[in-house]
């Protein structure tokens, strides 16, 4: 176990994305894949409200409020606390919780998001099937708080894994957006099975297209 972390933590290291990481200032090499499918997809401008869920340690904040450069909110979510961001709006709890969406919807003084955001992964077991059902729960999650949250024609970025789930979680996001993308950004390791849905044009806050997740 030893020498399989000292293996990691050598890898890590002499990655170069985590290199330029530590250089540009930035809490996690993940800061690079947003900038990357931000680059593809163009998805931040100047003026909006954006929602990190599951932020911490805060790279993807990072990055958009670097973008934004104050003309705009950003705010993000994440169970563990969170030192502070400039820029960057911090709400500690599970955005689950309806104490959380209370404030979140404080923070938003009744508007609705304009995209929302998240990297999150579940702990990986191991255990293909335990994992997948997991991955597919928290991704549930995620558009149950859209539903409520992004507004009519928002965006939605959000991480997946290439496992026997992802087909069925895409078509959800079809049946929720215009258009739908997988991307692979060059950040994201080779080895990793996970990539990100760039769904663009959400189609209805409530509706016959959330039947299938209520």
């Amino acid at each position: 176990m030893a020498k399989k972390k000292k293996s990691w933590l050598n890898q890590h290291l002499n990655d170069g994305w985590v290199r330029e990481a530590v250089k540009q200032g930035y809490r996690s090499r993940a800061a690079f894949k947003l900038e990357q499918l931000d680059k593809q997809d163009k998805l931040f401008k100047r003026g909006q409200l954006v929602v990190d869920l599951g932020a911490v340690p805060g790279g993807w904040s990072q990055y958009v409020a670097r973008k934004l450069q104050g003309a705009g909110t950003v705010i993000a979510i994440d169970i563990l606390p969170m030192a502070d961001i400039s820029g960057v709006e911090f709400v500690k709890g599970d955005f689950n919780d309806i104490e959380i969406q209370n404030s979140f919807a404080d923070l938003l003084n009744q508007t609705k998001a304009d995209i929302v955001i998240s990297d999150m992964a579940p702990n990986i077991s191991g255990v293909r099937d335990k994992d997948e059902a997991e991955f597919s729960d928290l991704f549930h999650s995620i558009l149950v708080f859209i539903r409520n949250n992004l507004r009519p024609g928002g965006n939605l970025v959000v991480k997946g894994f290439e496992g026997v789930a992802a087909a069925e979680l895409r078509h959800k996001c079809k049946r929720l957006f215009q258009t739908v993308r997988v991307r692979k950004p060059e950040a994201s390791r080779d080895k990793s099975r996970e990539h990100y849905l760039v769904a663009k044009g959400h189609l209805a806050q409530y509706g016959k297209q959330y039947d299938e997740i209520d």
